[in-house]
């Protein structure tokens, strides 16, 4: 039976497997990371007004993509590990129990959306034009979302047994569909009606949509070692807790992110809105250098839950170095590219010249972070992937609450905005000092972590 054969994740070269896993996915994180870009250049062509909208939006948006991640880690970690340990009954209730919760993330968030997307602008802001267009994008974005969650969780499932090219189709096809009517919605091309920026929230989510529904036929016909049936659809209380054990973690450390920037935000604001759109414009360009990483990511854990679970430690380190190098390599790359060209890299958004002027400083500043940051991002991985998603937790507090917010709220009384780009760069280096003490760690005790698991 194909399902009880040994999976490539414990027999292929590992670097050879770290490419045929990992480059899919960062194809389709590079195609993500285009749309977000281009998404905002024509959202810019609008007004900045609409760009700091969707700016303000981005934390909340980016709450509900770390629900879906961090639910889709804690299952792709699980179901990688039963994998690993031949265990095929509980791969399959994992998957069943992975589509219960992507329904359940969904109503949550069509609540939010529905009852709250105004008081959330109003929160930040009391520019009106701001709100309008902030509160139509959203509830847009958060009434459809069941294609955002759909997505996320048939593509981890395909992740978790190494079909990565089914999810670099299924993503790809997502952004491009987004690319394509992105512009047609916003300005009413082709007989279309002109949307605005309800045109941009529109194009996002019928992108999100036909992805789930590729990602779904996929699982079908494809991903011979999950059996998705609606037998297999029921909630299971020891495997939901085994899910959430890794998912919680991932959850908050993802989530972190959109606590950090909705202060960010107000600290900036306090200077000027100009200064929240250029904040946004920064994380659609980091955006672009991060997803490959975070692709690289997405392929390394479900190697090392495998390896962990079938007990080849050599494997794990080979691939955790391998990462960390195309990581680091990625990432020097982005730097030289934001301390080069800053001013081109803004007049892609239709930049105004004081945006210009706020901008070419922000952009060199905050791209030291990258620099420091590869290291830790590939390292979050491999703890997630070994069960110790505690620790990768941890770097994200330190990365984007201890250090980042305090940093930037004192050297923001100094009333010069130069110098609050500079708490990215030192609580980056901060969570890179911590990483190397828990990868040491790590590494000390690997193996009779692989003993105390057998």
């Amino acid at each position: 039976m194909e399902a009880q054969t040994e999976n490539k994740m414990g027999t292929m070269p590992v670097n050879k497997l770290l490419v045929n896993i990992s480059l899919p996915m960062v194809i389709s994180m590079l195609v993500q990371a285009l749309y977000n870009i281009v998404d905002s250049i024509f959202v810019a062509q609008i007004d900045e007004y609409a760009l700091t909208a969707v700016s303000l939006a981005f934390p909340l948006q980016n709450f509900m993509i770390a629900v879906a991640a961090g639910t889709g880690v804690g299952v792709n970690a699980l179901l990688s590990k039963r994998l690993g340990e031949k265990r095929f009954e509980e791969v399959d209730k994992a998957a069943g129990n992975s589509v219960i919760l992507a329904g359940a993330n969904y109503l949550l968030f069509l609540l939010i959306g529905v009852c709250f997307s105004g008081l959330y602008f109003e929160l930040q802001t009391d520019i009106p034009e701001i709100i309008a267009y902030g509160k139509t994008y959203l509830l847009i974005c958060t009434a459809a979302s069941f294609g955002l969650y759909g997505q996320f969780c048939f593509e981890r499932l395909l992740q978790a047994t190494g079909r990565t090219v089914c999810t670099m189709i299924t993503q790809t096809t997502g952004a491009v569909i987004n690319l394509i009517f992105d512009p047609i919605l916003i300005f009413g091309l082709f007989g279309f009606p002109k949307m605005g920026i309800a045109g941009a929230a529109a194009a996002t989510v019928f992108g999100q949509i036909v992805a789930m529904v590729f990602g779904f036929y996929y699982n079908q016909k494809k991903n011979t070692e999950i059996h998705l049936t609606l037998s297999k659809i029921r909630p299971d209380k020891q495997t939901l807790l085994q899910i959430y054990e890794v998912a919680v973690p991932a959850i908050l450390m993802q989530s972190i992110g959109s606590v950090m920037t909705f202060f960010m935000n107000k600290i900036l604001l306090g200077f000027t809105s100009t200064a929240a759109a250029v904040f946004g414009v920064f994380f659609k360009l980091q955006s672009f250098i991060f997803m490959p990483v975070f692709g690289l990511n997405n392929g390394l854990i479900p190697i090392v839950a495998y390896n962990y679970g079938a007990g080849y430690k050599d494997r794990i380190m080979k691939v955790m170095k391998s990462s960390m190098i195309a990581a680091v390599v990625l990432m020097i790359a982005g730097f030289l590219t934001a301390e080069v060209m800053p001013k081109q890299l803004l007049m892609l958004f239709n930049a105004s010249g004081q945006m210009i002027e706020i901008g070419v400083p922000a952009l060199r500043i905050l791209s030291a972070c990258y620099l420091f940051a590869g290291v830790s991002i590939v390292a979050s991985g491999v703890f997630q992937g070994l069960g110790k998603s505690v620790y990768s937790l941890v770097l994200s507090v330190i990365r984007q609450l201890v250090i980042l917010l305090p940093a930037a709220y004192l050297l923001s009384l100094t009333g010069i905005l130069e110098a609050v780009w500079l708490s990215f760069p030192l609580a980056e280096l901060a969570a890179l000092a911590v990483t190397c003490v828990y990868l040491k760690k790590v590494n000390k005790n690997l193996e009779s972590m692989i003993a105390a698991r057998k």
